[in-house]
């Protein structure tokens, strides 16, 4: 009995061992590769590689970086893009403002117009509702900007759908939605920003893009010094360690410390935020009274959609949102429906013999969590990294499953990590090996927001060539992009993380990975057509459908799961 006992006992130790070998092997393997790359490109001299100091006897240029530089190739893409963030020019704040000459939403009203149909509507027709704002007197506004999100939704059905604004620069807003359910469906409109907060948004970009900044500290034996770091810092060049990406030319500088020299960098972290409003302006961005508040209905704000009419040839929707809610599950409009998988038997089942590599912000890490908990066999292994920042992995020996994440590179706006883990997706990107079984999942927005929008362009462009590389070496690999997600607002999180800032870069996003064969999860329009309050880190229900969507691309139709049900 007590052989049996060590016998078993020693098996368990020996597939433990294996099994740690093989991860180590794995991050070797990972990290070597890099070094190899990184190695053939500086004896090419693509870029600098190392930090980079300029000698005091070379004459110094005007300007060592800028917030808005780009490639000349990324340059002429982004001019091309423009047009798809353009916004309505709201006109400069006077001095003096009066917050009562600014948009209100207490005063402010939605109608819904008739349909073709006059009094009746029927599923598969079209909503409109007139918006009109106002400014605290109940004087109608003159101009456009105001930042407003809408949707239709039954509560009883936990259904919902987002609905599109339209602008028409004159004070009136026209939301349009798709009716898509029989039953009951209630109109919301809120004023997200007015727009003269928009003017404040869009000024302390231009103005201050270095609001959010960044510590480093650097180290050599007894001798510690912390410094400020950004994407661009002003300085003569003798004075800056320079950090560009030798791969990606992504800029990254920090002051030089006095007594050490830019190699003895060891960590990075968020630094702190400078206060760039003018006096009064906090007035625009107040909870409760402008920011993120509903406007009411002038009559009735709930309509009845009848059953679709027999007969009727499919209209001609003027807008074609990703999906709606119906009885909580998210249904896309159009490609694969979603399918369910309820319990941890059915997601491990179509994991089986898969590798995921999460890569992005804490939204994504997010995903990475919600995974862990959801596979009792999904095992988090410990490689001593920080709970924010990583990197992860989570193995399930049994079902050969492995998943990653590691968080992406500066500006990243995490607690203390180490400078060596600061690293580019676009760089990860081009270590994986990829192929069938394998899923790439990118999200990277939020902790750029407060840069001019060149900086996320290059950010992107450089994901995108990666992307595109990988499917050139491995056309079988799964790449899904995640999209922006509306949130809760109050001042500080406005100034960084405005829903405006992130509806920007969503425009970006998907104008830059348009044509590229990804796959993209709607992370604006599900959280704005759910029930549950808007938040950086979606509530679960909303996670859950997304993931749902992350496995029905992994698995294609035709695999059987246990529990996996089509909607």
């Amino acid at each position: 009995m007590g052989g049996q006992y060590c016998r078993k006992h020693y098996c368990l130790a020996v597939v433990f061992t294996s099994l740690t070998l093989c991860v180590l092997c794995f991050l070797i393997y990972n990290e070597n590769i890099m070094n190899e790359r990184s190695s053939k490109l500086v004896e090419n001299k693509t870029f600098f590689a190392k930090p980079q100091v300029q000698s005091p006897e070379h004459p110094l240029p005007s300007d060592v970086c800028s917030f808005h530089s780009l490639s000349p190739e990324d340059a002429l893409e982004w001019n091309h893009m423009k047009d798809s963030v353009a916004w309505p020019e709201t006109p400069p704040l006077p001095t003096n403002f009066s917050i009562h000459d600014t948009s209100d939403p207490a005063h402010s009203t939605f109608t819904i117009l008739p349909g073709n149909r006059g009094g009746s509507w029927h599923v598969g027709d079209q909503l409109e509702v007139l918006v009109k704002i106002n400014d605290f007197y109940g004087h109608p506004k003159k101009f456009g900007g105001d930042f407003l999100l809408a949707r239709l939704h039954n509560p009883t059905l936990f259904a919902g759908v987002a609905g599109q604004v339209l602008d028409h620069q004159n004070g009136s807003y026209t939301a349009v939605f798709p009716l898509l359910w029989e039953g009951s469906a209630e109109v919301q409109v809120i004023l997200v920003h007015p727009s003269e907060a928009i003017t404040v948004l869009e000024r302390v970009t231009q103005e201050q893009p270095d609001r959010v900044y960044f510590k480093s500290i650097f180290r050599s034996g007894s001798v510690t010094q912390t410094t400020t770091c950004n994407v661009c810092l002003k300085a003569a060049q003798q004075n800056l360690c320079n950090y560009t990406d030798v791969r990606t030319g992504e800029p990254w500088f920090c002051y030089k410390p006095k007594k050490l020299g830019c190699d003895t960098r060891i960590t990075h972290a968020e630094g702190g935020f400078k206060q760039p409003l003018k006096p009064g302006e906090g007035n625009l961005f107040k909870r409760g009274v402008n920011m993120k508040v509903s406007i009411r209905a002038s009559g009735i704000s709930n309509i009845d959609i009848l059953p679709k009419v027999k007969g009727d040839a499919s209209p001609s929707l003027n807008i074609r949102p990703a999906g709606y809610y119906y009885q909580g599950v998210w249904r896309v409009i159009q490609g694969t429906p979603v399918k369910q998988f309820n319990t941890s038997t059915a997601i491990s089942q179509c994991l089986k013999g898969k590798v995921l590599h999460l890569y992005g912000d804490s939204t994504i890490r997010q995903w990475f969590e919600y995974l862990i908990e959801s596979v009792p066999g999904l095992k988090k292994f410990d490689l001593k990294t920080l709970k924010q920042s990583g990197p992860f992995l989570a193995l399930d020996y049994a079902n050969n499953i492995l998943l990653t994440f590691r968080c992406h590179g500066p500006p990243i706006r995490f607690g203390t990590m180490a400078a060596s883990q600061t690293r580019y997706v676009a760089n990860e990107l081009d270590s994986v090996i990829g192929g069938t079984g394998t899923a790439v999942v990118i999200g990277i927005w939020t902790h750029l927001s407060t840069f001019p929008f060149e900086v996320y362009v290059r950010r992107l462009l450089n994901v995108r060539r990666a992307v595109e590389r990988l499917l050139i070496r491995a056309p079988g690999t799964l790449v899904i992009i995640r999209t922006a997600n509306p949130k809760a607002l109050d001042l500080l999180k406005t100034l960084t993380d405005s829903d405006w800032y992130s509806l920007q870069r969503d425009k970006i996003l998907r104008a830059i990975f348009k044509g590229v064969q990804v796959q993209l999860v709607d992370a604006w329009e599900m959280t704005i057509a759910h029930y549950l309050p808007h938040n950086l880190h979606p509530e679960p229900p909303i996670i859950k459908n997304m993931i749902n969507i992350i496995l029905t691309h992994l698995c294609p139709p035709g695999e059987s799961f246990n529990d996996a049900t089509k909607p």
